[in-house]
């Protein structure tokens, strides 16, 4: 069945945390996406430092949904994100490749990041076809563009971050509002430090 529509639609699972963030400007926006990569690294080291315990927290990766517009500064935050863990070369949209992999040297280990943007589906079975679900089982942070165009076949999400424009004044242009909702204990914990 085609996804006719881009509006969200939010996973079937109970929320373990939302916040907003107001982000005023683009700076805002990779100001935060700086946040974001700082409070991987923290939730990756603190599952080595305890692994096995209750209060560690393993690490098995993360999927990440970013859901907004066209223009809502979906691929600004993934690039804000990439350059906070350390990413120095050209963050490419993955528009028409679907998926950009980065693999990453950080002090926890090694990283596998994907940047997914799925606009370009017009039927979820396009997903299944593209043989993604690998990336997703893999211990990487997958960070995906307009996954309502894959329907429920992603799964349950760790992180949705949902981006839209602040309410119309010239002036206010490139106001963002972000909200961020945790699925899962390690978004929680992910979230909590952003």
């Amino acid at each position: 069945m085609p996804v006719n529509s881009d509006h969200a639609t939010l996973p079937s699972a109970a929320v373990v945390l939302e916040r907003s963030f107001a982000l005023a400007d683009e700076a805002a926006t990779q100001a935060f996406g700086a946040r974001f990569a700082q409070a991987i690294e923290s939730v990756r080291a603190a599952s080595r430092a305890q692994p096995g315990t209750a209060s560690g927290l393993a690490f098995h990766g993360l999927q990440v949904q970013l859901v907004g517009d066209l223009g809502a500064g979906k691929t600004t935050l993934v690039r804000a994100t990439l350059r906070g863990l350390g990413h120095t070369g050209r963050v490419r949209s993955p528009t028409y490749t679907l998926v950009e992999p980065y693999v990453l040297e950080r002090p926890a280990g090694e990283l596998a990041l994907y940047h997914f943007d799925l606009y370009r589906f017009t039927d979820p079975a396009e997903w299944a076809d593209a043989g993604f679900r690998e990336y997703f089982d893999s211990g990487a942070v997958c960070l995906v563009e307009w996954p309502q165009r894959a329907g429920p076949l992603l799964g349950v999400p760790d992180l949705v971050f949902s981006l839209g424009l602040v309410g119309g004044t010239d002036a206010n242009a490139d106001a963002r509002v972000l909200v961020a909702r945790a699925y899962s204990e390690s978004g929680k914990a992910c979230l909590e430090r952003c």
